[in-house]
């Protein structure tokens, strides 16, 4: 492939999504000449408008623990250094105990995020859980853990944040290009090819989401990301009175759990984990949901029942085997980095992620970096399972 017959790019990303956008924004300040190719016609077309918005750092595995810590520094400093304003709001996460399995799978939890990665998350029992949410249903109720520097952000807000920060530091998007080739030569990925056109880069980064499996299958590397279905709603705006995103982890037919939490601007937004899981492309709403979903919160939550719902939507998680990102360099084809498979938690990611990528690219990684890379290399066994994924 011939650099004068054809563009040159140092860094080419495919996806324009809640990982693809802020790695170009932080690619272009490293000094990189970067282009962006995307198969939708906009910025955030793919998952990232589907994200109902949660921002926590409160997981089970350290890898998403330290990049999501780094990205609600982002996100909680981002109108002060730029101006745009992403309706970030910290009003927390609580994960409600109805049950001792709950209790005692939260307790063993909170224990290990507190003593290995200072955590800022307590066990609240029956009483300070009511007064961190007073609309709780009080019948039944345990506790639960609570994290009070988690929150949320406007996902279109945030993408659309990240391009127009990016476009104003060089970066080139092109939108409505699918990429259908890699090109390689001699073990290494030297460009990519769309229906109309083609460009040389040093580096290409896969971060095309439920689509990373498909580009991945172009260098002849398998990405284990398989698209999973999942629902989600928001009601009409009303009165501010919830402060943190409520999580139930308890599973019940047809889910094996849910989650909701009123955004800044006044709405319930909300959602479900499907059980057994969709797996496909499939985001056709369905009649099963709200049905499902509105029993589950109702009882956590008796409250919400007169409030009315304005829409649902259905969004794809790119899902890995054990629920943890695939970060990397891939050894079958050089210079093709992944960063896929966020499981539904691109958006939260995204910042963290993108900054490591960068040093990646830059080859700086750190000895933070190394560890975090060995939890969600591409070449793990995927034996273990996160646990809230």
């Amino acid at each position: 492939m011939s650099e004068k017959k054809i563009p040159h790019y140092d860094v080419i990303v495919v996806g324009a999504g809640s990982i693809g956008t802020p790695t170009s924004l932080f690619l272009a300040k490293a000094g990189y000449k970067v282009l962006v190719l995307d198969p939708f016609a906009s910025v955030g077309q793919g998952s990232n408008k589907k994200a109902i918005g949660g921002i926590r750092a409160t997981h089970s595995d350290p890898a998403k623990v330290r990049l999501c810590q780094r990205s609600i520094e982002i996100f909680r400093t981002w109108k002060e250094e730029t101006g745009d304003d992403i309706e970030w709001y910290q009003g927390g996460y609580a994960f409600v105990a109805y049950r001792e399995q709950e209790e005692k799978a939260l307790k063993n939890l909170v224990e290990k995020q507190k003593r290995d990665y200072q955590l800022n998350i307590d066990w609240l029992d029956h009483g300070a859980m009511l007064q961190v949410s007073p609309d709780l249903n009080p019948k039944g109720l345990i506790g639960g853990t609570f994290s009070p520097e988690d929150g949320s952000i406007s996902p279109l807000l945030a993408v659309h944040s990240f391009y127009t920060q990016a476009v104003a530091a060089g970066v080139t998007f092109h939108f409505d290009e699918k990429v259908t080739e890699l090109v390689i030569e001699q073990g290494r990925v030297v460009g990519v090819r769309t229906p109309t056109a083609s460009y040389s880069a040093d580096v290409v980064i896969n971060a095309a989401g439920p689509w990373a499996k498909e580009v991945g299958a172009m260098a002849g590397v398998n990405v284990p990301v398989n698209p999973d279905s999942h629902e989600a709603a928001i009601t009409e705006p009303v009165a501010h009175f919830l402060e943190p995103m409520i999580v139930d982890i308890r599973p019940a037919p047809g889910s094996s759990n849910f989650y909701f939490y009123q955004h800044l601007t006044g709405q319930i937004i909300f959602c479900i984990t499907p059980s057994p899981q969709i797996w496909g492309m499939d985001q056709r709403e369905t009649s099963d949901f709200l049905p499902m979903v509105t029993r589950r919160m109702l009882e956590v939550m008796p409250r919400l029942k007169n409030i009315r719902v304005r829409r649902t939507w259905r969004g794809l998680y790119p899902m890995t085997p054990d629920g943890y990102p695939i970060i990397g360099w891939t050894k079958e084809a050089e210079g093709f980095l992944l960063a896929a498979g966020m499981c539904g938690q691109g958006l939260m990611l995204g910042p963290g992620v993108a900054e490591l990528v960068v040093r990646m690219v830059q080859n700086k990684i750190t000895p933070e970096d190394e560890h975090i890379l060995s939890f969600v290399s591409p070449y793990r066994d995927f034996g273990g399972q996160e646990m809230l994924k």
